[in-house]
């Protein structure tokens, strides 16, 4: 039913993504996100599960780990063109990641964490 939620699950996005470049004629991105919706439903069909969105962000991380080991590989190789290739799938994959915050953002939270619960130490680490 759309526009009944505001949000939509990552896999759901993905799917529209997918779509979207169906549409486009984009090849490039068509594949790296293909290869992500069948690792996806690889895992559902194995563990017999839906995934959650924890689920995909692992699966996820797994492929980007993958092809950051090919392209060391592919470098050291000199195959430029292969290690390109999977630069360009890190990018559509980690579009998917949730954005990090920066050391200024992490050390405002933090400072606001120790504000809030009156921590003096490392003996008040519990609070």
């Amino acid at each position: 039913m759309p526009g009944r939620f505001d949000f939509m699950s990552l896999k759901g996005k993905i799917t529209e993504d997918m779509k979207t470049a169906m549409r486009a004629k984009d090849s490039a991105r068509l594949g790296a996100v293909r290869l992500l919706l069948a690792a996806m439903k690889q895992k559902e069909v194995d563990e017999r599960i839906e995934l959650t969105d924890a689920d995909v962000l692992a699966i996820i991380d797994k492929m980007l780990k993958q092809r950051r080991e090919s392209i060391a590989q592919f470098e050291k190789a000199g195959r430029t063109d292969l290690a390109d290739a999977e630069k360009f799938e890190i990018g559509v994959l980690s579009a998917y990641l949730p954005q990090q915050l920066s050391d200024a953002e992490a050390a405002e939270a933090v400072a606001a964490a120790i504000k809030e619960s009156g921590a003096a130490g490392p003996k008040d680490m519990a609070k």
